[in-house]
């Protein structure tokens, strides 16, 4: 399976009126069709647990896939993690609507979801 940059919520850094790169057809047929999941972050709502990668994504109850990448995130005071959501045919909001848990050693935490960075979504601090 391949990321698509789309997909990735990073469709701004990619500029398809340049003729050729690579890549720049599959971003293009990727545009048409339309996507099929987004790059989630979620922040867990309880400080204790940890992600790392692989825990089981629950939205509205059910398991859609797995954390692909976790941490500890120090200026969020919680875990945070980034997985993949299926999203035929939806929008951001539709998206976002969604109740999210996020199952570690068979126990499931109740998750906030972002399309956006929750550090900083701005990027207001790394301006001079």
């Amino acid at each position: 399976d391949e990321d698509n940059v789309l997909e990735a919520g990073l469709g701004f850094a990619v500029k398809t009126t340049k003729r050729d790169f690579i890549g720049r057809d599959a971003v293009l047929r990727k545009r048409e069709a339309g996507l099929s999941r987004r790059l989630v972050q979620f922040r867990l709502k309880d400080p204790q647990p940890l992600l790392f990668h692989n825990e089981a994504i629950l939205r509205d109850g059910r398991i859609v896939g797995p954390i692909t990448s976790g941490n500890y995130g120090h200026h969020l005071g919680g875990a945070i993690g980034l997985g993949y959501v299926p999203c035929k045919g939806e929008s951001e909001a539709d998206i976002l609507a969604s109740s999210y848990e996020v199952e570690i050693a068979g126990e499931r935490f109740a998750a906030e979801a972002s399309l956006k960075p929750m550090y900083d979504p701005k990027a207001e601090r790394v301006r001079m």
